[in-house]
């Protein structure tokens, strides 16, 4: 797997203007969050009412903002060499500096995790700027995928393969929730993960919500358990969903699930490059209704993944935009009979231009656990 390089943002950041002018923008402001870690290789030790910003001209150089006192950190990164370095100190009125890096009328797309604080600090200083948020002026600004970002998403994707082969040799009868999902984000950080950000266990009646939190009920022999498992590798997320049985399942579990199967299958194979993003829940969603479990599929099919685990596109009725080569998203179909069980199975997949290839490999069988 080859190392994200100072070429590799310098790359993002001439794409990110590029995009900025294309939609009508100006350029684009970037706060910390995963915007900037994206572009700059840098997110402050914490964030605080002191301001970083990261600004992408449309045309001309990309400069950060950085307090002084953390200016060391910024110029250590990745990115540094493509990323001029402007300091301010506490006492300095610091939106000053941020509005001379700004067009005094401009139009700009900023973070939607900036502060309002320093967003309406900037409208201070710049009345006649105009700024809209990232997610709606430019959704999908980290959509589609660099080979080297989808060799990353696969590894991390790998991960969380290797610790749903390792779960199924642990006990579930006799122990609660949280047992099983303390196992899950061991495991995860067994299998290289740096960060965990979700370990959904669900076993029974509680499988009918799906993002239920690990409680203290005790799995039993007859449950359905939902595992929805993530978190970060190396910078980039993984999220898969598998769902196992406590003994011999009834029929009408068998069926659920093979329903939620087939709709998985089905929709991962309506991926294609042109095709919009809302035909793939279309193709899971029909699966199911036809099935006379339609009311019971409560959520999207899917959202993509990157630096998060949750970012465009999502794969939601009304979302036209057309697929693209390189965009990497979930396909996750499910079937939630309050008071009862859920079902549910995940993939992440990657869009190429033969369709759409699995960065989830894991069998998606109904296992059976003791």
């Amino acid at each position: 797997m080859q190392d994200i390089t100072a070429r590799h943002f310098a790359e993002r950041l001439e794409r990110g203007a590029r995009q900025a002018e294309a939609a009508g923008f100006d350029g684009l402001v970037i706060a910390p969050g995963p915007d900037l870690a994206y572009f700059a290789d840098y997110l402050p030790v914490a964030t605080t009412e002191r301001i970083t910003l990261l600004v992408i001209p449309a045309q001309g150089e990309p400069t950060m903002l950085v307090p002084a006192l953390e200016h060391r950190g910024a110029a250590e990164t990745r990115a540094a060499g493509a990323i001029r370095l402007r300091d301010w100190s506490d006492g300095e009125d610091e939106y000053v500096p941020a509005a001379a890096l700004l067009r005094p009328d401009g139009r700009y797309a900023i973070s939607d995790a900036t502060w309002a604080m320093h967003l309406l600090g900037l409208q201070e200083k710049l009345p006649d700027a105009r700024f809209a948020a990232i997610s709606t002026a430019l959704p999908m600004l980290r959509a589609v995928k660099s080979a080297d970002e989808v060799d990353r998403l696969a590894a991390a994707g790998a991960a969380a393969d290797a610790t749903f082969d390792d779960i199924l040799r642990v006990p579930f009868a006799g122990r609660t929730e949280e047992q099983v999902a303390a196992d899950l984000d061991r495991l995860l950080r067994e299998h290289g993960h740096s960060q965990v950000d979700f370990t959904i266990v669900a076993s029974g009646p509680n499988g009918a919500d799906p993002h239920h939190e690990p409680g203290s009920r005790t799995i039993a022999d007859g449950d359905m358990v939902v595992l929805d498992f993530g978190g970060l590798l190396d910078g980039y997320g993984s999220d898969t969903t598998r769902t196992v049985h406590v003994g011999e399942p009834t029929d009408e579990e068998r069926e659920v699930f093979d329903v939620v199967a087939l709709a998985q299958q089905t929709a991962f194979e309506a991926v294609a490059v042109g095709v919009p993003c809302e035909e793939i829940d279309r193709a899971a969603r029909r699966v199911i209704r036809d099935a006379g479990f339609g009311e019971f599929f409560i959520h999207r099919v899917g959202h993509g993944i990157g630096v998060t685990t949750h970012e465009p596109p999502y794969l939601v009725e009304g979302e036209q935009h057309p697929i693209e080569a390189g965009m990497c998203f979930s396909i996750e179909p499910g079937i939630y009979l309050p008071g009862r069980f859920g079902v549910r199975i995940e993939d992440i997949v990657v869009a190429g231009e033969d369709g759409a290839h699995r960065l989830n490999n894991s069998s998606r069988e109904l296992h059976l656990v003791g």
